[in-house]
């Protein structure tokens, strides 16, 4: 895949079957949204999926919601899981439209891939995408895993950086997703590029209250918890610094099949052309603080953007 095929407008992989109908149930973490009418795919259906994580459900029903307004007709398919269980489903065409994140996306289907700029990292991705796949223009926005400590340990031990842990006299354990041992940034990295070892203790709430928690009662030393997170602020955790850039940038990019025409692209690329890591910060506090569903807080995010 070349950058060329990313860059700004897509040139279409392949024919849109036209008249097919593609009949799967939507799963919507309790949005009750109903599938948009529209002849903007000349009567397809778009499937728009989400990981199982609240921040990237939102960023898929802003895609969707953009993709309704423009005459698009969308199922919605969230928390799906993690990439090993819907990478398969976008490569077999059912799904057509995915949030992803530049970097852990790159790493995933490449694990060469070990540096770079966010320009330089999403040229990557698009080389290592496989046949059918494409990824349009990442947004501004980044939700980047990221290691925190409290603010005690951190004051106790002087470490502000992920380069200080390596002389810290004790035993440090990450509590982060179970994939985060084999991950390029886990405990064989922070092994090789800080010559830090660590322990991995898998919780799985992508960042979550319960990763927090097993910081804030000290099961966990440390925690990998996303840069968008509210979570990070409201506890006073300290964010380590990656002074080697061990964390490549995750800025939020779509990935789309095939079957996504010109006209939803830039429907999609509306969305990314305005997302900001500022805003995906304010969308994420309206879900864990105000409790609101993904529906409501895209509606009223893409309303005030003129989208919608």
């Amino acid at each position: 895949m070349t950058t060329a095929k990313k860059k700004g407008r897509l040139t279409v992989l392949g024919a849109v079957a036209i008249g097919a109908s593609v009949a799967l149930a939507g799963c919507s973490s309790g949005d009750p949204l109903d599938s948009g009418s529209g002849g903007g795919a000349e009567g397809d259906t778009l499937v728009v999926g989400s990981q199982a994580y609240y921040s990237n459900e939102i960023i898929a029903e802003l895609y969707a919601q953009s993709l309704e307004e423009a005459g698009y007709t969308v199922q919605r398919e969230y928390q799906i899981g993690q990439r090993e269980v819907y990478v398969p489903e976008l490569e077999d065409g059912s799904i057509d439209v995915f949030p992803e994140y530049t970097g852990n996306f790159a790493q995933y289907l490449d694990d060469s891939i070990t540096e770079g700029s966010p320009e330089e990292v999403e040229e990557a991705l698009s080389g290592a995408l496989p046949d059918g796949l494409a990824s349009l223009s990442m947004a501004e926005a980044s939700d980047m895993d990221s290691y925190n400590v409290t603010r005690e340990f951190s004051e106790e031990n002087g470490i502000t950086s992920l380069a200080d842990l390596k002389d810290y006299d004790g035993t440090l354990t990450i509590g982060a997703p179970p994939e985060n041992e084999t991950r390029p940034y886990g405990p064989p990295g922070l092994q090789s590029v800080y010559g830090v070892e660590v322990q991995s203790t898998g919780i799985d709430d992508g960042g979550g209250p319960l990763t927090v928690k097993a910081l804030l009662d000290g099961s966990v030393q440390i925690a990998d918890v996303y840069t968008s997170s509210p979570l990070i602020a409201e506890n006073d955790l300290v964010t380590l610094e990656d002074p080697e850039n061990l964390i490549l940038p995750q800025n939020v990019v779509p990935i789309v099949s095939d079957r996504v025409d010109e006209g939803a692209q830039d429907a999609i690329d509306r969305v990314n052309e305005v997302l900001t890591t500022e805003d995906l910060q304010m969308l994420n506090a309206k879900s864990t603080e105000d409790k609101e569903t993904s529906a409501a807080i895209a509606t009223e995010y893409l309303s005030d953007k003129g989208i919608v």
